[in-house]
């Protein structure tokens, strides 16, 4: 019989332990997805992860950058279904108001991974960009794309574009927080969804300004 080490000699115990950690942090967070339990799962000795990652934290960081992708990925398909018979103003608003539905929900349906995805990542202060091993992490680059869109849509005035995925972001996560871990999450779902609903349309209207939130064109 061939040995559980042996069968990950090819470059895929790596992807297995990534794997495992997904699974882990899908229903224990960050806190869970350790070295030791993920190479329990895939059957390996603890002393074969290292070949791959020098400590928890590099696993940690490949983990965290996969949850972020499966929450860009619900953005996508949300955003994907925006109506076609909107103005391209009209859409342009919509896919932000969708862009934001969309991350509040992936962390109501997916607290583990939302708590995985944003529990490390590097900032680069001079620009103002939220990055994880030097690649601008999935969720914020959408989100900086969908507001790039606005401006060029002529939803959004360029002299308000600068920073304005941190504006957004902020109301969004904060909500997010407080819908996963705050009082918020003792509510009806139904009354959840209505908070959200307001958050995002704050957010909306707040990084276009008055006078460009009265008109969608």
């Amino acid at each position: 019989m061939t040995s559980p080490v042996r069968a990950y000699h090819h470059g895929d115990l790596r992807h297995a332990l990534i794997s495992k950690g997904l699974l882990l942090a899908r229903t224990g967070g960050p806190g869970a997805v350790t070295l030791r339990e993920a190479t329990r799962a895939v059957g390996v000795s603890p002393n074969a992860a290292y070949r791959h990652f020098a400590d928890r934290d590099a696993l940690v960081r490949a983990v965290a950058r996969e949850a972020q992708l499966a929450l860009a990925d619900a953005i996508t398909s949300r955003v994907a279904a925006t109506p076609r018979d909107l103005s391209p103003a009209e859409a342009a608003i919509e896919r932000l108001r969708r862009v934001g539905l969309a991350y509040i929900d992936f962390a109501r349906a997916e607290r583990g991974w939302f708590e995985t995805a944003f529990f490390t990542q590097d900032t680069q202060a001079n620009e103002g960009i939220v990055t994880l091993d030097d690649e601008i992490v999935a969720p914020f680059r959408l989100l900086m794309e969908t507001l790039d869109a606005m401006v060029h849509a002529g939803a959004l005035s360029p002299d308000r574009r600068p920073y304005a995925e941190w504006a957004c972001w902020s109301a969004v996560h904060g909500f997010a927080d407080i819908a996963v871990h705050g009082p918020v999450r003792w509510q009806p779902a139904s009354v959840i969804d209505a908070l959200a609903a307001s958050v995002v349309e704050s957010a909306i209207t707040g990084v276009r300004g008055t006078t460009e939130a009265s008109a969608a064109d």
